[in-house]
C-alpha cells in the first residue's frame, strides 16, 4: 500500500511571498510529492475542518472561539506571528485535523504523514511562533478521548523547542513529550519537555545523529507507545534562516531514515508532520520537507517487527 498522506489545497493561506512565513512551501511540497511518484490515487486524502469540541480539549474555549470568528486581539495575532483572517482561520482548523485524520491513518497502516502540521508553538491559552492551534496536542488528546490509544509519544525535531506542546500535555501522564533542538532558539523562555535535549549553534549532521541515536532506545524503553508523532521540522539545516545547526541534505534524510525505521521495526505507529522550515528558497525548502515523505514510503508496506526490547 502506498504511503498514506493528508493534504488539502488551503493549507497555503495565500500570504504574500515576501512573508517572513513561506506559505508557498505547501503547494510546493505537494507538487514535489506528485513528481517524485508519492501523491499517487489511493495515497492521499483530505480533512474536514476540525470541530470546535476537538480545539477546546487542547486549548481555552476563549481563544478557540476567537480563532474561529477571526476575532483574535492584536496582541495575540503579533505573537502568533500573522493577523487571523477567515483563510489563517480555516488553514489552522484543517491542518489540525490533517494531524488527527494522518494519526488514524497511521494506526491503520502503521505509518502517514500530513503535508502540514507541527505547529508546536501554540500554547492552551493562545497561539504564537506562526503557529495557531497545536495539531499534534489536539489530535492527541482526541485519539485519547475517544479511547483509541492508550500511551503517546511526541518526538520534536524541529529546531525550535516545542513548547506549545509541553504546555498542553504537561498534565496529561498517558502523554510523553521529547524535544531535540537549538539551544539559543526562539523560544527564549521554554516550557521543559518531559525529556529536552538543547543543542550549540553549529552542530552538524554527526554529533546530531549521534545524539538523537543514543536517546532512541531510551524513549522506547519507558513504555508501550501506541503511537508517535514525529515532527520532522527542516529548520536545523545550514541554509535556513531561522535555524543554526547546519545539517545538510544527507543529514535530514539520515534522520528521518533512523527515527521512522526505528520505530517502525519496533511495530509503532508513526504520524509524521512537517514542522518548520524557512528558507528563502522555498523549491528549496519543499525539497526538503519531502525527504520524510520519501523516507516514510519506504516503510509503508513494511511489516512491523518486533516491539523494543526493554518495553513494559
Amino acid at each position: 500500500m502506498p504511503l498514506q498522506i493528508v493534504h488539502h489545497p488551503d493549507y497555503d493561506a495565500g500570504f504574500a511571498v515576501n512573508h517572513r512565513f513561506p506559505m508557498s512551501k505547501y503547494p510546493l511540497l505537494m507538487e514535489a510529492l506528485h513528481s517524485r511518484g508519492l501523491a499517487a490515487a489511493g495515497a492521499l486524502s483530505m480533512p474536514e475542518r476540525a470541530p470546535a469540541a476537538w480545539l477546546k480539549l487542547a486549548h481555552e474555549a476563549g481563544y478557540v472561539d476567537q480563532v474561529l470568528t477571526c476575532e483574535v486581539p492584536e496582541k495575540l495575532e503579533r505573537e502568533i506571528g500573522f493577523p487571523v483572517s477567515q483563510r489563517v482561520s480555516l488553514r489552522a482548523q484543517l491542518a489540525t485535523a490533517g494531524t488527527v485524520l494522518a494519526a488514524r491513518l497511521a494506526l491503520k497502516h502503521g505509518i502517514a504523514c500530513n503535508a502540514a502540521g507541527g505547529s508546536h508553538h501554540a500554547r492552551r491559552a493562545q497561539g504564537a511562533g506562526f503557529c495557531t492551534f497545536n495539531d499534534v496536542a489536539v489530535a492527541s488528546l482526541v485519539l485519547l478521548a475517544e479511547g483509541a490509544i492508550e500511551n503517546i509519544l511526541v518526538v520534536d525535531l524541529d529546531v525550535h523547542q516545542g513548547d506549545g506542546t509541553a504546555d498542553i500535555l504537561k498534565d496529561e501522564p498517558r502523554a510523553f513529550t521529547f524535544s531535540m533542538h537549538g539551544e539559543r532558539n526562539y523560544p527564549a523562555r521554554k516550557i521543559a519537555s518531559d525529556v529536552d535535549i538543547a543543542l550549540p549553534d553549529g552542530t552538524g549532521d554527526a554529533a546530531y545523529l549521534d545524539r538523537l541515536g543514543a536517546i532512541l532506545p531510551e524513549l522506547c524503553a519507558r513504555r508501550r507507545w501506541d503511537i508517535v508523532f514525529y515532527n520532522a521540522g527542516v529548520d536545523v539545516h545550514a541554509e535556513d534562516r531561522l535555524g543554526r545547526l547546519t545539517l545538510t541534505d544527507n543529514g535530514l534524510r539520515s534522520r528521518e531514515e533512523l527515527v521512522i525505521s526505528y520505530f517502525r521495526k519496533a511495530g509503532i505507529p508513526l504520524c509524521g508532520v512537517i514542522g518548520g522550515g524557512y528558507s528563502s528558497d522555498v523549491p528549496a525548502l519543499a525539497a526538503r520537507h519531502a525527504i520524510l515523505f520519501e523516507v516514510a514510503a519506504e516503510y509503508a508496506d513494511a511489516r512491523q517487527a518486533t516491539s523494543c526490547s526493554s518495553r513494559s
